[in-house]
């Protein structure tokens, strides 16, 4: 009989977020396992908004964690750290992370080249792998305030002696990102570094002429010198010359047909337009402004579009950018943006688009053959708010974004079992060709945590299970004899379900212990909602390994 060759074999595939072996306690008490550390930096970084607190973890903690990982990796495995931190700035559009994570890298790479790491013996580190430095700098930055945001970080970490790979790597960013409209957006009185303060501190070459002319009047705007703006910088002129118009021949542009390409064409954005009219934004403001305004911009103010009675011709112009994959693509919005969009508009006439939207910025969830247990987590440790891109504490929770992705899943999925779990679970219906936004709006809350008995209650030989989670569960508890005799004992999910029977664990929030082992036999683990993150679960089960997400899709 044959042993082997049987048409119910899977290959052994391998994921890169891999266990240790060794054990802890999740926070909830249960068996956790621990990851290696470039899978418990790279869980923490793709769900790590810096300085916030979670259900677990203080801000600070969390940070520390974070920034320590980093500065390991950077002296034990660059090239791999390196990869990280700019995939993280690009493809997976963590800000603020990848700039504190570049700044560690350099810091701890210059330390380690002195002796003062406490790494082991990393000796003339500097005269390897040269250039590293420079390079993950000039990878994580990718808009025009964020040479200032790195300089404000280090100097309030390290003190004013900057470093020449920071430098350098500054110099090789701000060429391609100094232009006209991004002084005018982003070089305000509020910021430590002006455009001004980084362009004397680093002295980047200009690209063209006009560019040589902006970097000194950008210097010269930094130390209020009263000189004129250089020929060459129009739109600089046009600017000068309507901060002298006076309130009334303000308001009287927006009257005019060619309101919106005055406005388009003088680089305003609706925050500068707003400065600028001195007096609140009404119908004529927004509906000259939106033609200029981005996706997400537009997105996140379709409440003020509703409040000024922004005509339904102009929503319409709206909803087909929302509409087209393209404009969504290059976004590059969260999915769980397109939640909060609609979540927070007063009318339905926007909801369509959003739906559209929110589907081309899931485009690359997999559509699961077979049957397919999904498990979202609804427990309280996934309700705390996040800072995402703002000071504030936003209302998208993770049990949000899970849901976010749950129901995306399941409404792909060709038999899918959608269910919300805590301590306690419910199977939520799916309907055929339904709305993924209608169907995040029947999720509850639920007290507790517990995976295995989420399992447990609704495992009856699906292909696959899916569970996305923080991970923090408590034990799960089973009878220690098949008679029930025997008292209770710890389960888990490799109690449960078979290894022949794959568990794709996403993890939410990047916490240390995870609630099984991964990166093979069956058993993966998952972080960040980006396309090469979706691709994984098809890639594995076609028989192939997963790799880090910037080092390709597949491994032959």
């Amino acid at each position: 009989m044959a042993r082997f060759n049987q048409r119910s074999v899977r290959p052994a595939v391998s994921s890169p977020v891999a266990t240790t072996g060794e054990t802890t306690r999740t926070h909830e008490g249960a068996t956790g396992h621990l990851r290696d550390a470039r899978s418990e930096l790279y869980l923490l970084a793709v769900s790590n908004m810096v300085g916030t607190d979670t259900f677990y973890e203080k801000g600070g903690d969390r940070d520390d964690r974070y920034t320590q990982l980093v500065r390991q990796l950077a002296v034990e495995d660059p090239a791999w750290t390196a990869g990280l931190l700019g995939w993280l700035r690009s493809d997976a559009n963590m800000r603020t992370a990848s700039l504190v994570g570049a700044a560690e890298f350099v810091k701890a790479r210059l330390d380690a080249d002195r002796g003062e790491s406490g790494l082991g013996n990393q000796m003339a580190i500097g005269q390897q792998d040269a250039g590293w430095n420079r390079r993950v700098i000039a990878s994580v930055l990718r808009r025009a305030d964020e040479p200032g945001e790195l300089l404000g970080y280090w100097t309030s970490r390290y003190g004013r002696r900057i470093p020449k790979p920071v430098k350098r790597g500054i110099e090789d960013a701000v060429g391609h990102l100094y232009n006209e409209r991004a002084l005018l957006k982003y070089d305000t009185d509020s910021k430590g570094y002006r455009f001004g303060d980084v362009i004397e501190l680093v002295h980047p070459a200009p690209a063209a002429l006009w560019q040589g002319d902006l970097f000194e009047h950008a210097i010269d705007r930094r130390h209020n010198r009263d000189k004129p703006i250089p020929e060459s910088l129009q739109l600089l002129h046009t600017r000068a010359e309507i901060a002298k118009w006076d309130v009334e021949k303000r308001r009287d542009l927006l009257k005019r047909p060619d309101a919106a390409d005055f406005l388009a064409h003088a680089g305003m954005t609706w925050e500068a337009l707003a400065g600028w009219l001195q007096g609140p934004m009404d119908k004529a403001a927004w509906e000259a402004i939106i033609p200029s305004m981005g996706v997400m911009a537009l997105a996140r103010n379709l409440r003020n579009f509703d409040e000024a009675g922004v005509s339904d011709e102009v929503a319409a112009k709206v909803c087909a950018r929302f509409a087209d994959p393209e404009q969504v693509r290059k976004s590059r919005m969260f999915p769980f943006r397109w939640w909060a969009a609609y979540k927070h508009a007063p009318s339905l006439r926007w909801a369509h688009a959003l739906e559209q939207a929110l589907g081309h910025s899931l485009a690359n969830v997999p559509r699961l053959k077979g049957s397919t247990l999904i498990l979202v987590d609804r427990s309280p440790s996934m309700f705390p708010g996040y800072g995402f891109s703002t000071p504030n504490r936003s209302d998208i929770t993770l049990a949000e974004q899970a849901a976010v992705f749950g129901s995306a899943l399941a409404m792909r999925a060709e038999k899918p079992t959608l269910v919300e779990f805590g301590g306690q679970s419910k199977e939520i219906s799916v309907p055929k060709g339904g709305s993924v936004l209608k169907l995040i709006e029947g999720y509850g809350q639920i007290d507790g945590t517990d995976i295995p008995t989420a399992v447990k209650s609704h495992w009856f030989a699906h292909d696959r299970i899916v569970i996305v989670t923080d991970e923090q569960t408590r034990p799960g508890w089973l009878p220690s004899n098949m008679w029930g005799h025997g008292g209770m004992r710890e389960t888990a999910i490799d109690d449960l379900v078979p290894k022949t029977t794959p568990v794709y664990m996403w993890n939410m929030a990047g916490y240390k212990p995870g609630a099984m082992p991964s990166g093979k036999t069956g058993r993966h683990t998952f972080g960040g909602l980006t396309d090469q993150a979706f691709r994984m679960i098809p890639l594995l089960e076609a028989g192939r390994d997963a790799r880090w997400p910037w080092e390709g899709a597949t491994a032959a």
